[in-house]
């Protein structure tokens, strides 16, 4: 949202209380989109900060831009959970919470006396307790600790990822993180609605890998139909559709996905040449797959002296989806952007704006992303801590105002 964007409401999250936990990108991008739309986010750091605080560079202010992209609209404490007095904290601020997440390695709470069975589903037998982990407690794979990448390797992502070489590739972004962080966000949602009816919270158990398994479409449908052929790198190209493809113009690269038998003769017309959506190898959509390379040559020739940008224009005038492709810069920069308000400003933070567009009740942007244990104070005090209590807490280091560098 821009910083010129009237507000109209708190956010439809409004009066939800998170306790956030969470560090690196899946839980802390799940509790920012909860953030965005009003639920008020207290997130608690380990003494040396979320560690993408120096995920950098480019920084601002000593903070690296991976932080500042996923940690708006929340407040930030610092706290030694290693210590009794920092756990009696965090058990003051669950009081009145709907929501604690919190991505340590299976165990972490349970060692520390702060079991969901045993200890958070007794004295808070509203809340929600969600962890995110890289692959649950139990099982082969169990307790071990799962990163983006790795997990894109072992569930299948690079395997069907890569380019004219064929070698398997990592995905540009860290999809499955936030693939998991948006599921995660899906699930506390349903909890809170379930408990609206029953009146009780519950363990969610999220996993990067079952999340990235369940990302894995069409392919794991496409293995199990074909009898068990293992898909493979199809490039920018489609496994189960035709034309859809990069292709280069004489001005740039587009994209362009004619997904049925109307749209390729709507292309074929636009591109000069009506008479290719006739040809037997174009036919319909299994003919176009089984002629993939001779489509690609076809539709290059037809495409190489066009403006491309124009060409876009004309596709989707004529209901073809079609776009040129941009980098970073030119997204953030394009009209369409601005226009639905996705590059988003507020003071010195710029940042992607809120995609989820409500009618009565829009998401906001508040507050940049805090300094590490930045509104440490205020949150005690708003949860009953006198002045005394909060100097001896800073005292016996149980309070962490300051990171402690690694």
């Amino acid at each position: 949202m821009s910083h010129n964007e009237k507000q109209y409401s708190a956010g439809a999250m409004a009066g939800i209380k998170v306790v956030d936990l969470a560090r690196v990108l899946g839980g802390p991008y799940c509790t920012q989109i909860l953030g965005d739309h009003g639920a008020l986010v207290i997130k608690v750091e380990p003494p040396q900060g979320d560690e993408t605080r120096d995920w950098g560079p480019p920084f601002h202010e000593g903070d690296a831009s991976y932080f500042i992209g996923l940690n708006r609209n929340k407040k930030s404490i610092g706290l030694d959970l290693s210590t009794q007095k920092g756990r009696d904290v965090l058990l003051r601020l669950l009081e009145e919470a709907d929501v604690l997440l919190e991505n340590y390695k299976p165990g972490t709470m349970e060692k520390w006396g702060l079991g969901y069975n045993d200890v958070i589903s007794k004295k808070f037998p509203n809340l929600i307790h969600c962890r995110i982990s890289g692959f649950g407690s139990d099982g082969p794979m169990g307790g071990f600790p799962g990163y983006d990448a790795i997990i894109q390797a072992m569930a299948g992502w690079m395997s069907v990822n890569g380019g004219k070489d064929k070698d398997p590739t990592r995905v540009g972004i860290a999809a499955v993180d936030m693939g998991t962080g948006l599921y995660t966000c899906v699930a506390i949602l349903m909890a809170l609605l379930e408990r609206e009816k029953s009146n009780q919270g519950q363990y969610i158990d999220m996993t990067l890998y079952d999340c990235a398994i369940a990302l894995m479409h069409p392919h794991v449908s496409n293995y199990y139909l074909s009898g068990g052929k293992v898909p493979e790198i199809t490039g920018n190209q489609h496994s189960n559709l035709a034309p859809y493809d990069k292709l280069s113009t004489k001005t740039v690269d587009i994209f362009v996905a004619a997904g049925n038998n109307p749209a390729f003769r709507k292309l074929c017309k636009e591109l000069g040449n009506p008479e290719l959506s006739k040809d037997s190898r174009f036919l319909n959509n299994p003919d176009r797959l089984a002629n993939i390379s001779d489509l690609r040559d076809e539709l290059s020739e037809l495409m190489k002296n066009v403006n491309g940008e124009d060409l876009c224009k004309r596709l989707l005038l004529a209901g073809i989806p079609a776009g040129p492709v941009h980098n970073t810069e030119q997204v953030m920069n394009h009209p369409h952007s601005i226009h639905r308000n996705m590059a988003a400003e507020l003071d010195w933070y710029k940042g992607t704006g809120i995609p989820i567009k409500f009618s009565r009740t829009p998401g906001s942007i508040n507050s940049p992303p805090p300094k590490f244990s930045e509104h440490a104070r205020s949150i005690l005090a708003e949860h009953g801590f006198s002045d005394a209590e909060i100097d001896s807490l800073a005292a016996d280091r149980a309070l962490v105002e300051e990171r402690n560098k690694l």
